[in-house]
């Protein structure tokens, strides 16, 4: 399977070479990178304390270089390079006290063509990002979740149709292995692991701005994960919309979905998912002072059916609500994301997000959030799990971020999780914390 996908991508390639060496004229060249360095601490962020894993005290320091040839207004080329080295100053992991060099690895490298034959039609194929393409990444966001966010990449074929210039549609394929197997990497004794199991998709996703006011965004995502531990084959599919309506100063926004499929064997897999949200800005005021109140879905499996009605992530196992609880999901998930973090299910948040605009480079951002399950869980580990609570618990965020110039720019981030009955009575609360300085040039 992995190996035809392989063969398509080359052959488009060879072709697109073929184009753009026949219709060479003046090449230009441009290039850039970035610098990226945290420490973060976490403490009880695996366990609430409960299964004696260590707690996390490091530093990552990410890399990136990229270079982009255009050929013409149409035809392009991009490659990135990026390492993420990391320096452990206490961990749960063999590596405690040291230093991880990492792998060098080719994070992008597509080529464009735009206006195929002189059609509407713009094609990307290659290895290339979705980083808030489709939507606020609440199904497609990142395609290398084990790798955390040192890259976010699908190997993937995106055919763009531009209908008009209110209504898109992109039809985009796409195969995110275990394991990197289409292209090489420096200085890897052994490859990094970026997925929980080979897996193909396709998706349809269209948008289209209704009037000045509203925009629809429907879709359709197929997905295949291959087996991986005691979890069967899974063919997905997912049909949904996302919404956004602008009022004066008001925006509201929501997205719905519903998945079907089946296991290898015949076991049913549904689910469903969204979210809704309602904020406004104040500019006149000082500070000009944001709001944002809403409300998060992810369906849950409930014990006494033999189908799972789990919600499925699908390409959104990334940190889109909480940088803490993603790891807590670690151990409640095994079975479903293969102890992969932020395998976002069987999860109801009620959010509130508060922001100060103290200048045009300061602002202030603080979330709470009140976090429920769906459905009470069987089976998971008595130490960690209750097993008969709905109640997650308490989870306070703040993030005061700043630009110092047009190429550095920084932030403080902080999260406290307050555990409640869907926990045993033994967990206790857990932190993160995590400061950022970025170069980009």
């Amino acid at each position: 399977m992995f190996k035809k996908f392989f063969i398509c991508m080359s052959v488009f390639f060879m072709v697109f070479v073929m184009i753009v060496f026949d219709s060479i004229a003046a090449v230009e060249f441009k290039y850039g990178g970035s610098l990226r360095l945290r420490q973060e601490l976490w403490e009880n962020a695996f366990d609430l304390d409960t299964l004696n894993i260590k707690n996390e005290n490091f530093f990552r320091l990410r890399t990136s270089l990229w270079g982009q040839l255009n050929f013409d207004k149409n035809l392009s080329t991009y490659l990135k390079l990026t390492n993420e080295a990391r320096y452990f100053i206490n961990s749960r992991t063999p590596n405690n006290n040291s230093f991880d060099e990492d792998e060098l690895v080719i994070d992008n490298l597509y080529a464009d063509y735009k206006n195929f034959l002189n059609l509407p039609v713009d094609i990307r194929i290659g290895r290339q990002d979705f980083l808030f393409n489709y939507g606020e990444g609440f199904l497609i966001m990142d395609g290398t979740p084990a790798d955390g966010s040192r890259t976010f990449y699908f190997n993937a074929i995106k055919v763009a149709w531009k209908i008009n210039e209110n209504n898109n549609i992109d039809f985009v394929f796409l195969s995110n292995p275990i394991r990197d197997i289409y292209l090489p990497s420096l200085y890897a004794t052994n490859k990094r692991r970026l997925n929980t199991s080979d897996e193909l998709g396709f998706f349809i996703y269209s948008k289209n701005k209704i009037s000045d006011n509203l925009t629809i965004e429907p879709y359709y995502i197929y997905k295949k994960e291959d087996k991986f531990s005691a979890t069967p084959e899974l063919d997905i599919n997912t049909i949904g919309m996302r919404a956004v309506y602008k009022l004066d100063k008001w925006r509201f926004r929501a997205e719905f979905a519903h998945q079907f499929g089946e296991y290898e064997g015949g076991r049913d897999r549904r689910g469903n998912g969204g979210y809704i949200f309602a904020g406004k800005k104040y500019d006149n005021v000082t500070f000009k002072p944001e709001f944002d109140l809403g409300l998060i879905y992810m369906s849950g499996d409930k014990p006494s059916t033999t189908k799972h009605e789990g919600w499925n992530p699908l390409f959104s196992r990334w940190p889109i609500y909480s940088e803490l609880i993603v790891f807590t999901l670690v151990n409640e998930t095994l079975k479903d994301s293969g102890g992969i973090p932020a395998y976002w299910t069987n999860m109801i948040i009620f959010r509130a997000n508060f922001k100060l605009n103290f200048s045009a480079n300061t602002n202030l951002n603080i979330w709470y959030n009140y976090l429920k399950a769906d459905q009470t869980t069987t089976g998971l580990n008595p130490a960690m799990f209750s097993n008969s609570g709905k109640e997650r618990g308490h989870l306070p965020q703040a993030m005061l971020s700043h630009k110092f110039t047009k190429n550095l720019d920084g932030y403080l981030l902080a999260e406290y999780f307050i555990p409640k009955n869907f926990y045993n009575k033994n967990a206790n609360d857990a932190l993160f914390f995590r400061w950022q300085l970025q170069y980009k040039f």
